[in-house]
């Protein structure tokens, strides 16, 4: 059986070369003189050992990664992937990587990825949780940025989920929901607690009747139980403002299941717009956030922190807008 070939290291090359690793390394690095003579013998090395520096290893002699941080809540819920896409392929065009952690909402788990990080001579961090210290206004040793979770600190990126509530509550009560029943996500949620904010302040004002359930997650496990309890304590609701849209999947699944008409009985609307989103039958109506461009607006957010440019805009809110699938039923426009 083949022996699985092991991969050369820095003091490989430097024995092929017959050289140092301090000269190995000042010509990986490019920093220091190294004659002519010398160059070509560990250039040829690193050809003929197939040697690919790695990038902590390489941290520990520059002093200076090319390293980045990502702290993600949960991957499991498809909007996060499409999150980091977007911060990833930003980093990708200026040499940077990532190192990734998923928090699964619990602050010691994302205190150790950040430690992590930090061991790991990281230039920069990206954080989408909401628990640890990063959100809480204490010193950041390192350039961060916060992303689509909190607009309260230093340098932030997120979508208008307040304006998203209003859009979602009006185009409701538009499309003539009368009893509306609002799945509200866990209040610690910055943007949760802003779509939940903006649909109260539209339907409050409204000749509509509303309901508000608790949500204490925004996993699929949690919304199944919040949709059978919705059924079951507001049967005559005709309208559904889901905090995401996972939960409004899980509605539309439980809508159907006891034999309500989609949208015809009860008119359902997500928040989001994650690829499932249009690939459910019915397909979802639901506020899109622009996912993709805020991770990358969070990316040139950070390099311009790490790399000590002029930053104009420390705050950056995108705008939401409404996309009309089946869950909705269409609005009669005159003439």
């Amino acid at each position: 059986m083949e022996r699985t070939k092991k991969m050369a290291t820095i003091r490989d090359v430097a024995s092929e070369a017959g050289v140092s690793v301090a000269t190995v390394s000042r010509v990986l690095n490019g920093k220091g003189y190294v004659h002519e003579d010398t160059l070509k013998k560990v250039q040829q090395a690193i050809k003929k050992l197939n040697y690919s520096p790695n990038e902590v290893a390489r941290s520990l002699f520059k002093r200076k990664s090319k390293l980045v941080g990502l702290l993600l809540p949960d991957i499991t819920n498809p909007f996060f992937p499409e999150l980091a896409r977007g911060v990833e392929d930003e980093l990708q065009k200026q040499g940077f990587r990532l190192l990734f952690g998923n928090s699964d909402e619990n602050p010691e788990k994302e205190q150790a990825y950040i430690d992590t990080f930090l061991q790991n001579q990281v230039v920069g961090m990206i954080s989408a949780t909401q628990t640890s210290g990063l959100h809480k206004g204490e010193p950041h040793v390192i350039p961060t940025v916060l992303l689509d979770r909190t607009h309260g600190g230093n340098y932030t990126v997120y979508a208008d989920g307040r304006e998203g509530g209003r859009i979602a509550a009006r185009e409701l009560i538009s499309r003539g929901s009368h009893n509306i029943t609002l799945l509200k996500g866990p209040g610690n949620i910055s943007p949760v607690q802003d779509r939940f904010l903006g649909a109260v302040e539209v339907l409050a004002g409204a000749n509509v009747d509303f309901h508000v359930i608790q949500m204490a997650s925004l996993t699929y496990e949690e919304a199944e139980q919040r949709a059978k309890e919705l059924f079951s304590h507001y049967p005559g609701t005709d309208g559904i403002l889901a905090s995401n849209d996972m939960t409004a999947a899980a509605v539309l699944h439980e809508a159907l299941r006891i034999g309500k008409s989609i949208p015809d009985e009860v008119q359902i609307i997500g928040f989001d717009d994650i690829p499932m989103s249009r690939l459910l039958f019915p397909a979802l109506s639901t506020i899109r956030q622009p996912v993709y461009e805020m991770g990358k607006q969070a990316a040139q957010l950070l390099l311009k922190l790490i790399k000590k440019e002029q930053v104009t805009e420390q705050n950056i809110q995108l705008p939401v807008t409404f996309v009309e699938r089946n869950t909705t039923r269409k609005v009669k426009r005159d003439g």
